[in-house]
């Protein structure tokens, strides 16, 4: 098979998902708008976004930043040895339902 052609194929099968959305025509617009400034095409620009957008979702899920005061309070509460928490450690010493 040519290069070319082997490239459109698989091409075609990763992008296999369709998104549809509707919208008004003045958010169309404010879109093309932005997707033009940054020359790209308008599904290029949605796609671009909301892969943009649910990366800092996900990472503000798992990172967050603190001063270095907070660091050491968040260090000191990691370190220090847990709270006697005796709803826990009844959890903890139970037979699990699959046992």
């Amino acid at each position: 098979m040519p290069t070319i052609a082997r490239n459109i194929k698989t091409a075609k099968a990763t992008r296999s998902e369709t998104i549809s959305l509707r919208a008004k025509p003045n958010q169309i617009a404010l879109i093309d708008r932005a997707a033009e400034i940054q020359g790209k095409t308008r599904t290029q620009f949605l796609l671009d976004s909301a892969c943009q957008e649910a990366n800092d979702v996900i990472l503000d899920q798992t990172l967050f930043a603190l001063d270095e005061e907070k660091f050491q309070e968040f260090m000191e509460a990691i370190d220090a040895p847990p709270m006697n928490n005796e709803k826990l450690r009844a959890l903890l010493n139970s037979k699990s339902p699959w046992e």
